[in-house]
Parts: C-alpha cells; sequence; structure tokens
C-alpha cells in the first residue's frame, strides 16, 4: 500500500487503493451493494459480500468468481460481534468496510402514530448496524497500514424526505457519525469516506423504484461512483453529479425550496 501521504508520525490522508484490497461490503446481495461489490470485484479487489438473504449472495457469487459471501443479519448485535471476529480471524488482510446494507419505509404518523415498528427497525438496520460493525472491526482495521471505512449514506441525509422520516433521520444520523469517527481517526490508518447516493433504481421500497424512470439508473450511479473513487482517492466525500442539488442544498441557500419540492414528488 502507498504510505507516501504519511510524515511525521501524522497521517495525512493515506488514499484508498482501487485495486489489491479486500472489501467487506455490507447488503452486497442487491442493489447499490451489489453493483459496487461486482465493480471493485472485476477491478482486482478480494471481495466479501454479506446480507440477511443468502439465496441473494449465492446468485451474485455464482456469477462472481472469486467473490466470496456470509450471511449476516446486521440487526442482530451478537451475530455482528462474532461476524467480525470470525472475519478478521479468516481475512487477516481486510481492510475496507462499505456499510451499505439499509432499508426504507414509507411512514405515515397521523394515520398511525403509536407504530414505531418500522422505524425503530430502520434505526437498528441503517444506524446502529453500521455503528456495531464498524467498532467490532476498528481494532482489526487500525492494525492495517491503510485501511477505509465508507459509508452509504444517502442524500436525504441533507434534505429529509417528509415520507421517509426515520430513513432520513438515520442517513443525517450516520452522516454525522461519518464526520465525528473521522476526526477521531485522524492520525491512525484508518480513513472514513462517506458515499451519498440520490434516489436511484434499486428495489430499496420496492420493485416501482427499479423501474422508476425519474431515478438514476443503477449502471450509471456505480459507474460514476467508480471514477470518484479512482479519481479522487483521498475524498472524505463522494458525490455524484444528480445527488449535488441535495448535498449542497444548504450551501447554496434553497433548503426549504428543495424540502418542499422533494415532499410534493414522493406523496404516500
Amino acid at each position: 500500500m502507498d504510505l507516501s501521504a504519511a510524515f511525521n508520525g501524522e497521517r495525512k490522508g493515506i488514499p484508498m487503493q482501487m485495486t489489491g484490497n479486500t472489501i467487506l461490503i455490507t447488503g452486497g446481495g442487491s442493489g447499490i451493494g451489489r453493483g459496487l461489490a461486482e465493480k471493485f470485484h472485476a477491478a482486482g479487489n478480494r471481495v466479501i459480500i454479506t446480507g440477511r438473504n443468502a439465496a441473494r449472495l449465492a446468485d451474485v457469487v455464482a456469477v462472481n468468481q472469486g467473490m466470496i459471501a456470509v450471511p449476516l443479519d446486521i440487526t442482530d448485535g451478537d451475530a455482528v460481534t462474532a461476524f467480525a471476529a470470525k472475519l478478521a480471524a479468516d481475512y487477516p488482510e481486510l481492510n475496507v468496510i462499505v456499510n451499505n446494507a439499509g432499508m426504507m419505509a414509507y411512514e405515515h404518523m397521523v394515520d398511525a402514530p403509536g407504530n414505531v415498528a418500522d422505524a425503530e427497525a430502520t434505526i437498528i438496520t441503517n444506524l446502529l448496524g453500521p455503528i456495531r460493525l464498524t467498532s467490532a472491526l476498528l481494532p482489526h482495521l487500525l492494525k492495517q497500514g491503510e485501511a477505509t471505512v465508507i459509508n452509504v449514506s444517502s442524500g436525504l441525509a441533507f434534505v429529509p424526505l417528509a415520507a421517509t422520516p426515520a430513513y432520513s433521520a438515520t442517513k443525517a444520523g450516520l452522516h454525522s457519525w461519518s464526520m465525528a469517527i473521522r476526526e477521531q481517526l485522524k492520525g491512525t490508518s484508518v480513513r472514513v469516506v462517506e458515499l451519498a447516493p440520490p434516489y436511484v433504481q434499486t428495489e430499496l421500497t420496492g420493485t416501482d423504484q427499479a423501474s422508476d424512470p425519474n431515478a438514476m439508473p443503477l449502471d450509471e450511479f456505480i459507474d460514476e461512483v467508480m471514477a470518484l473513487f479512482a479519481a479522487h482517492p483521498e475524498a472524505e466525500e463522494i458525490i455524484v453529479e444528480r445527488c449535488k442539488p441535495l448535498r449542497y442544498a444548504a450551501e447554496n441557500g434553497n433548503l426549504k425550496q428543495v424540502f418542499e419540492m422533494l415532499a410534493g414528488a414522493f406523496q404516500h
């Protein structure tokens, strides 16, 4: 790994290499997780995918020779701890985590004000899951010459969608957590990168989203992300062009307008 950016014992933005890594990707059985897994795998990295759906993981591995699948329920804290210990033992060269697994549910607070089951599940999956997994693997990552934690947040971390309050809150939380641990990890070998997707053609909210012409095609999103990783290896955030109106709404002074536009476009 290239350590030329380090000096005087301090880490100075050691860039993530595009090949030769061992990468763990949660939620790797479909959507963005699968897209990233296949691209990183093709680029010459050892890729380990995980998720709750073993059949989907098996399908991905079947068409990507050499990729590894290890099932995990990210909502089970004890399982995450055991998984991390076994993974570090089985793959001592592991140096990249992509916290991608997530869920999104439309919530109707007025119609069902006491129903918080979806909110609780969303928080555990989208926010507590990455915190648990990263924390469990951090001692291992700190031993690597170069390591990267990639947290997949969302454009909705910056402009919430009224129809999905818990999802938006978890992604805002993941953004804040990424900023905070990035600062804490200064001076170590571990970098923290946030990847914030826009509305992408996946099955996150169901099959309709996968074919919605208003969503960014998945292949286009993955290609742009990989190009950004290659062109900006020291970036703290990876933001594709279609996500910039959300990411920079506050800076551009039009947060209220963008929020209201989203609320009107996604009424459930």
